[in-house]
């Protein structure tokens, strides 16, 4: 994974480092799903414009791969990835970087993943 030592390096390079950190494309569990996510008013949100809630304990990463606290991202409509736990709340969410975004096809539902091929080592699914 790309490593920037912010320390060193002065405000410009910075934010240069931190946008090509954007850029990398991430590793997604197979069970993870494409949406359309906008945080209502924690836990409550909307999933691909349908009453979902987000989990207890449910973790939210930026297209940085950053933490972002849910209320900091209410209102806003993201393309995400995301994974659901058994009681089928929404657990772990990344906000899409646009490397991740061209990325396509990518699974929509369960019934897509269960008869798509996923190959993890490059990220990409393959429809029958």
């Amino acid at each position: 994974m790309y490593r920037c030592v912010l320390p060193v390096l002065g405000v410009a390079l910075a934010a240069s480092c931190l946008v090509a950190q954007a850029q990398t494309h991430r590793f997604f569990p197979p069970s993870a799903l494409r949406g359309e996510l906008v945080v209502t008013q924690f836990p409550d949100a909307l999933l691909n414009g349908k009453p979902a809630r987000l989990a207890p304990g449910s973790r939210i990463k930026g297209d940085t791969n950053l933490w972002v606290p849910p209320a900091g991202l209410t209102g806003q409509k993201l393309v995400v990835h995301y994974t659901v736990e058994s009681s089928g709340l929404i657990m772990d969410v990344w906000v899409l970087n646009p490397a991740e975004l061209a990325n396509k096809p990518w699974p929509t539902t369960p019934a897509e993943s269960a008869t798509w091929q996923f190959n993890p080592g490059n990220q990409t699914w393959i429809k029958p």
